[in-house]
């Protein structure tokens, strides 16, 4: 809707161009006013907080409003809304700085124990602080620190998660020897350390595993080969610290197959994510271990085999540690299985083939603390890819919050040494050794909304770890003036409660200071003590209330609400020229210091009108510290004037005509040079002070003087043809010989001409001359005299 108000503004603006300027100023104050209340909010004098009836409504309305609790600080007839208003506003109008109320926004560490350098020392900490409290003033926003140190032998738990489609046989055999290896490269970071192990194919429906009899029992490409029947997960071994067990259990693993290129795996790791008792995680560093050589199935692809129904992300594992349900539940969407890893602490490593490097690759940008390694065809590199994967993820640090009020924002800046990251949704530090501190600066901010609920709290962990932060959230969305008191002797000896500078008034009682019973408000002639030389109660700005008056805004005050400190005259757009230049006060501008006129918008300091040490270069004066220069002046110091002569140009002609009996004033040389002596002197050496004026063709030199009695003594010294003779002559010299070399040139080739008609006339008359005889023989023409005849050319 606004902006076909301004299209219709824009093309008005255009038709009256034409007209006066008055028409066009008006049309363009109101599309400035258009565009400043465009937004819906409007804002009192004070700034942006409006009249409010109590403190609470005060600080609610605007994060920078506060609240003037001290008594009788309003003026005759001003209502105790006016107490609201910017701390600034409530200082300068008296408010002393002890009553002023303006609740901020604060935090209280309520646990903060001492970062752990090394995991053997006990319960491991490597988050501080472990708790604090917020109290958040609506729109007023909060700030706190929280630092992360690495431990030094952090505890690891992996799981094996590994795809058993028939591509997977070469890989198999080298993962049976997998255990001692993998544990012995983990045990280099960390002596707790527990590895276990699961297999995944896909789901055991059309179209992605063949449904015949024979094929559901033996899935191999060759029937001459054993594999074992497709299933969707299984859990094979809990995590533990036995390497043995973990080579024995996954040597009793054989092959299995399917019939499309993509593999059930995220239905694998959602059931080893929530199947956290099963799986046996520790609360310590939880890594997954994802290993294949083609892409996944994600949510919807269920459709395909008659599957519908969403993964609930529950544990379906029976008693074999295999997941019976897959038939049942669709496979996870990338945003459910992101959601569970996170929340269940796991951090994956995608170990896939070159082929499959890109899928991946998109898929780790969407699930927060995952990488991808690049397989070897064989997984010979597992271990070394497992190693520096960890490497990666334990030392980036990733802080997010969990469980936020989705009113509540929340920002990160991220302190990581000599870098930083500003205003982040989270907190990232990327590179962080072991036993190296790292701080982060949360900003927690919330609406007023949440003054309506009850009690608010978050988390913040650094994902991939088990510590975390619990912040308490409390709404500071009331005023505590300390100064409550009931039945307060103030009010008019009890006749109501007194809080925050204001008096509540009980049942029946009106007023200020709850003064009136009801009764005596309706009586008329109190309702004429609120009228001055006016019909209309309080000026028709306020209302009566046991007989005075209650202005109805901040702007209005006076005993009859006849003030207005809104109605002064504006400069620049500002009342009275904005609060530099002065203050309004009932209709009138009281100017500050070094500033005068009705508006306060002049100025008295000169310095923008003096120009080394000249005030307005000598022609004109200073006037609210900008130059009004005399006539034909102008320029910011009054420094030119195209239609004035100088004092050289003024007495040029009474020179030359009195000197040379030559110029305009030749034929009144004597009535009008009066006051001009003049006379003609050798040259000067000194070059000062000289006139060079043009004088027709000429340049006279000359020296002016002046005496008293308004006579003018002149020195001219000659008069001297001018560039523009000279110019002319040597002009007229290069014209000359041009026009002798064309009439030589022309000249020339004349006699040319005459004398190639003479030759060709000459040649004509010899050719006719010549008789030719066509009988003769050319005497130069000579016969052939060999003659060669073929022997085998027969004519016939």
């Amino acid at each position: 809707m606004l902006s076909n108000w301004f299209w219709m503004l824009s093309n008005w603006l255009y038709i009256m161009q034409s007209m006066k300027g008055v028409a066009l100023a008006t049309g363009a104050g109101l599309l400035l006013w258009l565009a400043a209340t465009g937004s819906g909010e409007t804002e009192t004098d004070c700034g942006p907080c409006k009249p409010s009836i109590s403190c609470r409504e005060c600080i609610l309305s605007h994060p920078s409003c506060a609240w003037c609790k001290e008594r009788n600080f309003t003026k005759a007839g001003e209502a105790d809304s006016s107490r609201c208003a910017t701390r600034d506003e409530l200082l300068k109008r008296g408010c002393d700085e002890h009553h002023v109320v303006n609740p901020r926004s604060s935090h209280e560490i309520l646990e903060n124990e001492n970062l752990s350098e090394n995991a053997e020392q006990g319960e491991v900490i490597q988050l501080a602080p472990q708790r604090i409290r917020l109290k958040l003033r609506p729109g007023v926003r909060e700030s706190f620190s929280v630092s992360f140190r690495r431990a030094e032998g952090y505890p690891i738990d992996l799981y094996y998660l590994m795809d058993l489609s028939y591509s997977m046989k070469d890989d198999l055999e080298n993962i049976k020897k997998l255990g001692y290896d993998l544990l012995a490269a983990l045990k280099s970071v960390t002596k707790s350390v527990k590895i276990g192990f699961g297999s995944f194919v896909d789901k055991t429906v059309l179209p992605y595993v063949s449904t015949v009899k024979s094929k559901l029992a033996n899935p191999c490409p060759d029937r001459m080969e054993q594999c074992q029947p497709p299933f969707s997960f299984k859990h094979v071994l809990s995590l533990t610290e036995n390497a043995t067990e973990f080579e024995l259990k996954v040597s009793e693993q054989n092959i299995s197959g399917n019939l499309d290129s993509p593999e059930g795996g995220f239905d694998a790791i959602m059931q080893a994510a929530v199947c956290s008792d099963r799986i046996g995680w520790r609360n310590v560093t939880r890594l997954l271990v994802f290993t294949s050589d083609d892409t996944f199935h994600m949510a919807g692809d269920g459709k395909l085999g008659g599957i519908y129904m969403p993964s609930d992300g529950k544990c379906h594992l029976n008693k074999d540690g295999v997941y019976q349900d897959s038939n049942l539940y669709d496979y996870p969407s990338v945003g459910h299985l992101a959601h569970i890893l996170s929340a269940s602490n796991i951090q994956p490593i995608f170990a896939v083939t070159s082929t499959t490097l890109s899928p991946y690759r998109e898929l780790s940008e969407l699930i927060p603390k995952s990488v991808v390694g690049e397989l070897k065809d064989d997984s010979s590199n597992v271990v070394h890819l497992i190693s520096d994967a960890y490497n990666n993820l334990s030392s980036t640090i990733n802080l997010e919050h969990l469980q936020l009020p989705p009113e509540i924002q929340i920002s990160y800046d991220s302190h990581c040494g000599i870098t930083e990251k500003i205003n982040k949704p989270r907190g990232e530090c990327s590179n962080v050794k072991i036993k190296e501190m790292v701080n982060f600066t949360v900003s927690v901010e919330a609406p007023k909304q949440l003054c309506q609920q009850q009690s608010h709290g978050f988390k913040i962990k650094a994902l991939g770890f088990s510590e975390e932060l619990y912040v308490e959230v409390e709404m500071v969305c009331d005023c505590d003036c300390g100064d409550h008191e009931v039945e307060s002797p103030y009010c008019s000896r009890g006749n109501g409660n007194f809080s925050c500078g204001v008096c509540s008034c009980g049942k029946n009682h009106l007023g200020k200071l709850c003064e009136c019973e009801q009764k005596e408000h309706q009586d008329r002639d109190l309702e004429a003590s609120c009228q001055n030389n006016s019909s209309q109660l309080c000026s028709g700005k306020g209302r009566c209330e046991c007989g005075q008056c209650v202005c109805n805004s901040n702007k209005f005050h006076g005993q009859y609400c006849e003030c207005d400190d809104t109605s002064c005259e504006r400069h620049n757009g500002l009342l009275c020229g904005g609060e530099d230049h002065g203050t309004c006060s009932c209709g009138i501008c009281s100017c500050n210091a070094n500033y005068s006129g009705t508006a306060c918008e002049c100025s008295l300091d000169t310095s923008h009108c003096i120009e080394d040490g000249v005030v307005c270069s000598g022609h004109g004066h200073c006037m609210c510290n900008k130059c009004e220069c005399d006539d034909g002046y102008f320029e910011k110091f009054c420094t030119r004037c195209p239609g004035c002569k100088t004092p050289c140009q003024l007495h040029k002609d009474c020179a030359e005509c009195k000197a040379f009996e030559t110029g305009p004033l030749h034929d009144n040389c004597q009535s009008s040079c009066t006051q001009v002596n003049v006379s003609v002197v050798p040259k000067q050496d000194d070059s000062e002070g000289w006139c060079n004026e043009k004088a027709e063709d000429a340049v006279i030199t000359f020296k002016i003087k002046e005496g008293e009695g308004g006579k003018v003594f002149i020195k001219v010294v000659a008069k001297q043809e001018t560039a523009d003779q000279t110019r002319n002559i040597i002009l007229g010299l290069v014209l000359g010989i041009v026009l002798i070399g064309l009439l030589l040139i022309i000249v020339y080739r004349i006699t040319i001409e005459v004398y190639d008609r003479r030759e060709y006339a000459r040649f004509e008359k010899e050719r006719k001359n010549v008789q030719w005889n066509e009988q003769v023989n050319n005497p130069l023409y000579q016969s052939a005299t060999t003659t060669v005849v073929n022997p085998k050319f027969i004519i016939e």
